[in-house]
């Protein structure tokens, strides 16, 4: 009799230990198969789906305990583990013992369900002023834009138009920012797992500062080596930002409690907001006080002056001013300790992290070394593996495609206001207004629409994250995105939505070795889209043409809708621990991936089950 029939839809080998995966349709049958195949160790345990090995040698305890089995509400996950397979063996202890050690590692139970205290308040504010300094650096060159378009390519044979950046240079000027961050990503995420997230938090928040300043304070013989210079600044300021996203996105998942841990990473993030409107307000403020030291004619009385020559200051005060929020936290970044997980889990130092964590939050941890080092190893399988792929590779596709999708829409959209609002009547047309004036103009429209149609969304987000979930918010933001094209509306729904949204789903979804550089990843795809924005939709609206500008919706519109179908490849992360939803205790992993319950058997030569 054969049995392959029980081998739904077909079954896998491993080479290495002959496992053989199956869906078992009648446990019975298959036991009585497995008893006329060669006498067997049973690994059993219905109640957590955890895998126990028990002494088999008494054929009559193996068919009581089946019987026991097969009288539960539900089919048990088991595996059959055929005797002198030790490496399988091996297996399913280290599987029992990274359950084992989830249960009763308390360090991570005490991090799950400790309360709010003001440590946790404090980690936000120092965090989010870093979120405060990256959204002010990336969009403050916004505001300013045109102004260098008027001080350094103005043309005398043409002097019905005042000055204006070339549409590759202005590309740049705006768009190098993202090159650096991009690549901050990728390498200060790896480092933040490699390293640890606290020894590269410091080096971040140093780049930025210093770039910050050296924008502006670029220099050059000629209006291309000045612009070039300031190029090369805003690149590695970019870099510096770039590190902020997966290490200020690890710190905060990991110091909270499975409850507020969605709304504690978007009140953080939600300092983006704060610094979109600053780099409005500094500019708006700035530009009022120089138009009134320094009033001028338009360009259409006086093409000449109408470009003051101290307006060559105010941007430079603009881009410097970003450094400063960055330099009044950082101290108190250094002060931070590492995260309890990574100094748990990945350094297995139990005795420091009693110590981090019993000194920053109100809760007494127990030194529990040889739990920690049972987590760590029962963690170790390797990067490029089919079970990382298994449990984790639909939520990268997931998280890396929906960011992806979403920065293109989000930074078209603030990268091009300053081309839109003359077309959409908000700002006067350059003309008609001097250099200073220009600023004023587009800094107090950018203003306007992040007070009313940015900043609201993210707290909306913080508000409402726990209730709705981040599934919802950001399906629901990708639909409004869509087909709500009025100009604020886009802003509201993106960041209450998918902005806040792809933020925070990959610092909960990937296990803590990796966790950084699977949010670095995300993020990374994320600026990849920003790319697409600056360089190609941007192109739509440089000429002013309202025609174009529509199109540049619509593409925007298409793009929404994808990221919309994407979403479906993220499960919900709300009221979870960290190491359920990234599969570190074993019971993320059932829950999430598997959609049926899957049976290994573990078999000594042969790839197939059948009775002579």
């Amino acid at each position: 009799m054969e049995y392959s029939r029980y081998f739904t839809p077909s079954f896998t080998s491993s080479p290495q230990t002959d496992i053989v995966c199956i869906e078992e349709d009648d446990p019975m049958e298959l036991y009585l198969l497995v008893l006329r195949k060669i006498v067997v160790k049973v690994a059993l345990d219905p109640t957590h789906f955890i895998p126990t090995v028990l002494d088999s040698s008494s054929m009559v305890d193996m068919h009581h305990k089946m019987k026991m089995l097969m009288n539960d509400d539900f089919v048990p996950y088991f595996s059959f583990i055929i005797s002198h397979s030790d490496h399988a063996t091996g297996v399913v202890k280290k599987r029992k013992e990274k359950n084992c050690v989830r249960k009763y590692l308390s360090v991570l139970q005490a991090l799950d369900t400790a309360r709010t205290q003001w440590y946790h308040v404090k980690a936000i504010v120092i965090a989010g002023m870093g979120f405060f300094k990256d959204a002010y650096d990336l969009f403050c060159i916004t505001t300013v834009a045109k102004l260098l378009g008027r001080l350094y390519y103005y043309d005398p044979q043409n002097p019905l138009k005042p000055g204006k950046l070339p549409n590759g240079i202005n590309n740049m000027v705006t768009g190098v920012a993202l090159f650096g961050t991009l690549s901050g990503q990728l390498v200060f995420g790896w480092l933040g797992d490699k390293l640890g997230c606290k020894k590269v938090y410091g080096i971040t928040l140093l780049v930025m500062v210093v770039c910050a300043i050296c924008s502006g304070l670029s220099f050059g013989s000629s209006s291309g080596s000045l612009i070039g210079t300031l190029c090369f600044f805003r690149f590695w300021l970019g870099f510096g930002i770039g590190g902020d996203y997966p290490l200020s996105a690890t710190i905060i998942s990991e110091y909270a409690n499975k409850k507020t841990r969605g709304p504690f990473i978007a009140a953080m993030f939600a300092m983006q907001g704060v610094g979109i409107i600053f780099a409005g307000l500094v500019s708006m403020c700035l530009s009022a006080i120089f138009l009134e030291l320094y009033p001028a004619s338009s360009f259409n009385v006086d093409p000449i002056f109408s470009t003051q020559p101290e307006a060559d200051y105010l941007w430079r005060i603009v881009l410097m001013f970003g450094a400063l929020p960055a330099l009044l936290t950082y101290y108190w970044r250094m002060k931070m300790p590492e995260t309890g997980r990574y100094t748990a889990i990945i350094e297995g130092n139990a005795k420091q992290t009693a110590a981090d964590m019993g000194g920053v939050l109100d809760i007494e941890f127990q030194v529990e070394t040889d739990k920690v080092s049972q987590f760590k190893e029962a963690n170790k399988y390797p990067l490029l593996s089919q079970e990382f792929y298994d449990w984790h590779g639909r939520h990268l596709i997931g998280t890396m495609t929906t960011w992806f999708l979403l920065d293109i829409a989000f930074y078209s959209q603030n990268l091009t206001q300053k081309d839109i609002f003359p077309a959409m009547g908000l700002t006067k047309n350059a003309p008609q207004i001097n250099a200073i004036e220009e600023v004023l103009d587009t800094s107090r429209a950018m203003f306007f629409i992040a007070m009313l149609g940015t900043f609201p969304g993210y707290w909306f987000t913080f508000l409402f994250i726990v209730k709705l979930g981040r599934f919802t918010i950001q399906l629901v933001g990708f639909f409004m995105m869509s087909f709500f094209l009025l100009y604020g509306l886009t802003f509201f729904f993106a960041n209450f939505g998918p902005n806040s949204t792809t933020f925070v789903l990959p610092a909960e979804l990937f296990p803590t070795r990796l966790r950084s550089t699977y949010h670095a990843l995300s993020a990374a795809a994320g600026k990849a889209g920003a790319m697409i924005g600056a360089f190609v939709v941007q192109t739509y609206t440089l000429d002013d043409n309202v025609n174009h500008i529509k199109t540049a919706l619509i593409i925007l519109a298409f793009t929404n809708m994808l990221g919309f179908g994407f979403t479906f490849l993220i499960p919900e992360t709300k009221g979870r621990s960290l190491e359920e939803i990234s599969g570190e205790d074993g019971s993320g992993r059932q829950n999430e991936t598997h959609t049926v319950t899957r049976r290994s058997v573990s078999l000594q030569g042969s790839s197939r089950l059948e009775t002579h």
